[in-house]
C-alpha cells in the first residue's frame, strides 16, 4: 500500500493512516465493569480520564491538517489546504513534545489498565518518532514521481473532496487558490535540500515534470479535450444543478470563478514546478545508489529510516541478509512449482516463458484493462464469503476496484490502496495502474488484490477505523511494518481459503509477490547502505523473478525515493507468522483463528513490539480462561 497522503504528513512524520464500527480492544483490556479491588478502581478511574484526554488532544492534533479532516469524510477547514513548510512542521512537533509532558505530568501510567497503557505508549511513540525525524527534514524529497503535491493534489480534490452544497464548491475553489500557496513552500522545501547537496534522481524529477504537465493539459489550458481537474469541476456543478442546490445560471457563474482560478493561478504555480524541476535536472543523478552514500548524513538518516519502517532494531546487514535467505528459500518453492507444471528449462527459462507468453497477459486494450478490474473484483467477492470462518471483526466499508486517474497512472508502477471514511459514506477504494497490460501478468492478479483489497489492507485499515472503544486516534494509527506486514500475510493467509490459488500460476503469482518482497530487502538495503547503484538492483530483481521489466524499473525508483519502507512488508509479516505460531504453540487445540486474528487487528496499527505485546496478553487470557 502507498498512501499518498503520507507526503503531507512527511515533514512530521506524524504515525496517522486511515479506515469501520467494531466491539472494543479486544485482546488488551483488563477493565472490569464493577471493579472488585481499590487498585482496580484506580485503573478504570485514570484509564477513563486518559482516554477522554485522548479525545481533546487527538481533535487538536487534527487541526494541523485539514487535508486529514477531509479524507476522515469531515468538512471543518473545507476550503483550506495543509501547510508544509518547515516552520508548521516544528510547530506540529512542539505541539507533540508539549502533549506528551502534559501526559506524563497528569496520568500514572502504572495505575492505568493494559489498554490504556497501550494508548499511552502509542501517543508518546508518534511524538519519538518525528522528534527522532526531525534532523532528517530536508532529506525527503519535496517531490518525486510517486508522493510528489503536484500529482496527489488533483487526486485530492477530485476523489476526496465532496461537493454537496454551493458552499462546498467554494471551498473547491478556496483549495484550488490555495494550490500556489502549497507547491512553492515545497518548491521552498527542494531550495533548502539542494543547498544541503539533497536532490532526487533525475527520474523523480523527470516524472515530476511529467506529471504536472499533464495536469495542466486540456482545458481549459489549451485546446484539447478538458483536463482532469476542469472535467470534474463541470461535473460537480452539473451535480449542484441535478439535485436542486442552485440554478443553472448559478452554476454557470461558479464554473468560470473556478476556471479563471485554474488558468490564472494553479498553471502559472505549476508552471513553476515545472521550472524549478527542469533547473535541478542538471544536478540530478543518473543511475544513482541510495541515500547512504547520496546525502551528507545519509547513512545516519537511513539508519532512521529503517527504524520507523521496520519498528524494529534490525541493522542494514541485518535485513540485507534475511532477504538473502528468503531469496534462496523462495526459489526453491519456484522450483518445485515449475516441476509441478511440467516446464522443461532452468528457473530463467521459466521466468522468461511466463513473461512472454501471451497467454499470462490481458489485452492491452479498454476491454482488457476493464477484464482486469471484472476478475480482481471477483476474486476479492471470493474471499468476502469465507472471512466469517477467520475473523470474528468484520469491515462494514465498502470496497472498489478503480483505474488510476490519466494524470498520475504509470506503466508498471504499484497498485495501492485509499481508504474510506469511517462512516462508510466513501468505500475504500485499490487502484491499478492499467496504462501498460503488459506490465499486468495474469499469475499476480490474485495475490494483488488479495494484498490490496481482502483480506489485506482494506480489511485491516476498515476494521481499525471502525473500532469501539479506544481513543479515536488509535483507529487512525499508522505503522508501515503492522500494516505492510498484514498486507503481505493475508496473501499467505488467502492460500487456507476455498477458491482461491487455484491455477498453479496464480500460486506461482503468489510465490512472485513474496520474492518480489524478499528482494526488496536485498536491494533496498544494497542501495542505500552498500552503495548499489539503481541499475544493480534492476540486475538482480530480474535475476530472482519474472516481473516485468517496467515494473522492475518503477520498483527500483520507487525505494530510491522512499528509503527504507520497502523493508517493512517482508519483516512485518514475519512478525505476524511467529506470533500465529507462537499463540498455536501454546494454546493447542485452544487455538481460535479468529480470535487470533482479532486480536491482531482489533487493537488498530501499532508497532510490532506492541502487537507482541498484545498477542501475548491475548495469549494469556485464553490460558486463563
Amino acid at each position: 500500500m502507498r498512501n499518498a497522503f503520507a507526503c503531507s504528513t512527511l515533514a512530521l512524520a506524524l504515525a496517522l493512516a486511515a479506515c469501520s464500527q467494531q466491539p472494543a480492544d479486544t485482546a488488551a483490556s483488563s477493565t472490569a465493569p464493577a471493579a472488585a479491588t481499590e487498585a482496580g478502581q484506580q485503573a478504570e478511574d485514570q484509564s477513563a480520564r486518559l482516554n477522554a484526554w485522548f479525545e481533546t488532544q487527538y481533535e487538536e492534533l487534527l487541526q494541523f491538517s485539514p487535508m486529514r479532516l477531509t479524507f476522515l469524510g469531515r468538512k471543518d477547514l473545507y476550503g483550506e489546504l495543509d501547510d508544509f513548510s518547515e516552520a508548521a512542521a516544528r510547530k506540529q512537533l512542539a505541539w507533540l513534545e508539549a502533549s506528551v509532558e502534559q501526559m506524563e505530568s497528569s496520568f500514572d501510567y502504572d495505575a492505568l489498565d493494559d489498554a490504556s497503557k497501550l494508548s499511552w505508549d502509542l501517543w508518546k511513540r508518534q511524538y519519538e518518532s518525528a522528534r527522532d525525524g526531525e534532523p532528517f527534514l530536508l532529506n525527503g524529497y519535496a517531490f518525486d514521481q510517486m508522493n510528489g503535491m503536484n500529482s496527489f493534489l488533483p487526486t485530492f480534490l477530485i476523489n476526496f473532496h465532496k461537493v454537496e452544497t454551493e458552499q462546498d464548491y467554494l471551498a473547491y475553489i478556496s483549495r484550488l487558490e490555495a494550490v500556489p500557496r502549497v507547491l512553492d513552500q515545497l518548491i521552498e522545501r527542494g531550495r533548502a535540500s539542494a543547498m544541503k547537496a539533497i536532490r532526487p534522481p533525475k527520474f523523480a524529477l523527470e516524472g515530476v515534470v511529467e506529471q504536472s504537465r499533464k495536469v495542466v493539459a486540456g482545458a481549459p489550458f489549451d485546446e484539447a479535450a478538458d483536463s482532469a481537474l476542469w472535467a470534474d469541476l463541470q461535473a460537480k456543478a452539473d451535480a449542484l444543478v441535478e439535485s436542486e442546490a442552485i440554478t443553472a445560471e448559478r452554476a454557470e457563474e461558479l464554473k468560470q470563478q473556478a476556471r479563471a482560478v485554474l488558468v490564472e493561478q494553479v498553471r502559472p504555480a505549476y508552471d513553476r514546478v515545472i521550472a524549478w524541476s527542469e533547473e535541478e535536472l542538471s544536478n540530478a543523478l543518473e543511475n544513482p545508489a541510495g541515500v547512504g552514500t547520496t546525502h551528507p548524513n545519509g547513512a545516519d538518516y537511513y539508519a532512521y529510516q529503517l527504524r520507523e519502517n521496520t519498528t524494529t532494531a534490525m541493522s542494514a546487514d541485518e535485513i540485507h541478509q534475511l532477504g538473502l535467505d528468503e531469496v534462496a528459500r523462495i526459489r526453491g518453492e519456484m522450483e518445485a512449482l515449475k516441476e509441478r507444471v511440467g516446464f522443461e528449462g532452468d528457473l530463467p527459462a521459466f521466468f522468461e516463458h511466463i513473461h512472454t507468453d501471451p497467454k499470462f497477459k490481458f489485452p492491452d486494450t479498454d476491454e482488457g484493462r476493464q477484464a482486469y478490474i471484472d476478475e480482481a473484483t471477483r476474486v476479492i467477492d471470493n474471499i468476502e464469503r469465507h472471512l466469517p470462518d477467520y475473523f470474528g471483526l468484520l469491515p462494514k466499508a465498502e470496497l472498489v476496484v478503480k483505474r488510476v486517474e490519466p494524470f498520475r497512472e504509470q506503466d508498471g508502477a504499484a497498485q495501492h490502496y485509499f481508504p474510506g471514511t469511517p462512516d462508510g459514506s466513501r468505500p475504500g477504494i485499490y487502484y491499478a495502474h492499467l496504462s501498460d497490460m503488459n506490465a499486468m501478468p495474469k499469475p499476480e492478479l490474485e495475490v494483488i488484490a488479495y494484498h490490496e483489497g481482502l483480506p489485506g489492507h482494506h480489511m485491516q485499515i476498515s476494521i481499525a477505523q471502525e473500532l469501539e472503544g479506544v481513543p479515536t486516534f488509535r483507529t487512525q494509527y499508522s505503522s508501515t511494518a503492522y500494516a505492510e506486514g498484514w498486507g503481505l500475510y493475508s496473501e499467505w493467509l488467502a492460500k487456507e481459503m476455498p477458491g482461491t490459488y487455484e491455477d498453479p500460476y496464480s500460486e506461482y503469482g503468489r510465490l512472485t509477490s513474496e520474492m518480489w518482497r524478499a528482494i526488496r530487502l536485498v536491494v533496498d538495503t544494497g542501495m542505500h547502505a552498500k552503495g548499489w547503484t539503481e541499475q544493480q538492483a534492476v540486475d538482480y530483481f530480474g535475476e530472482n523473478s519474472s516481473i516485468p521489466a517496467a515494473a522492475v524499473r518503477s520498483e527500483v525508483q520507487r525505494y530510491l525515493i522512499m528509503p527504507g519502507q520497502a523493508t517493512a512488508y517482508k519483516v512485518g509479516m514475519i512478525k505476524i507468522q511467529q506470533l500465529r505460531r507462537k499463540a498455536e504453540t501454546e494454546l493447542g487445540e485452544a487455538f481460535d483463528i479468529r480470535g487470533f486474528h482479532d486480536a491482531v487487528l482489533g487493537g488498530g496499527a501499532m508497532p510490532l513490539d506492541l502487537l507482541e505485546r498484545r498477542v501475548d496478553q491475548w495469549i494469556a487470557e485464553k490460558k486463563a480462561g
